[in-house]
């Protein structure tokens, strides 16, 4: 049985539900597998300026950061209140086929490889749509610089993206994070829809895997 994470590298409530997501897959990894697939939040025709949201994530970060118990680094926070002076043009696509590249070589460190990804961006202020954001993870993820950046701007990773998300279209994922415990090819539990805490979620797939075992 799979549960499947749709999550966006830049939505800041699953930078928020990285620690959730990362606990629960130790928790169940022997009952189930964790598959994460990224929605494409933001892929706009034209780049857009981070200054378009700014103002928006000024107040908002804060709430994340009081419900989750996560923290905004300075250098993330400094391109949302300084976005004048920001280079910063979001976009969901080059995160989305990184995660593909890791799926392809190590696919058991999806969930961990999101969460780094979000770390980076949030607490780091890494810049997710510059190549050079993804170097200092690659050690960690056993794959070569050659390798990741040939394929990084490769169409075969790119496709991959955006297979990922169609299917998150395809089960109507319109917010993130959300997760979805498949039970087979037709059955599908929501289990979260946006942020939900450790002992919620970890009570719904119980008594999910529970009705499905009766």
């Amino acid at each position: 049985m799979n549960l499947i994470y749709c999550y966006d590298a830049w939505c800041g409530w699953c930078y928020g539900f990285s620690p959730v997501i990362k606990k629960i897959e130790a928790l169940y990894k022997d009952r189930l597998h964790v598959e994460v697939l990224s929605g494409g939040m933001i892929l706009p025709e034209e780049p857009r300026h981070i200054g378009l949201t700014a103002p928006y994530i000024q107040q908002a970060y804060k709430t994340v950061e009081e419900y989750t118990g996560v923290k905004f680094g300075e250098d993330f926070l400094w391109h949302i209140f300084n976005p004048e002076q920001s280079d910063w043009f979001p976009n969901s696509e080059k995160p989305a086929i990184a995660l593909c590249i890791i799926k392809e070589y190590n696919p058991d460190m999806a969930v961990s490889f999101a969460a780094d990804l979000q770390y980076s961006l949030n607490f780091e202020g890494r810049d997710l749509t510059d190549d050079e954001a993804y170097r200092h993870l690659l050690p960690k993820y056993g794959i070569d610089n050659e390798t990741f950046y040939s394929d990084l701007h490769s169409e075969k990773f790119k496709e991959k993206a955006y297979y990922d998300f169609a299917l998150c279209k395809q089960l109507q994922v319109t917010s993130f994070p959300q997760l979805l415990l498949q039970a087979s090819d037709n059955k599908f539990y929501l289990v979260a829809k946006g942020y939900t805490d450790f002992e919620t979620l970890k009570e719904r797939i119980d008594n999910i895997l529970k009705e499905l075992n009766a």
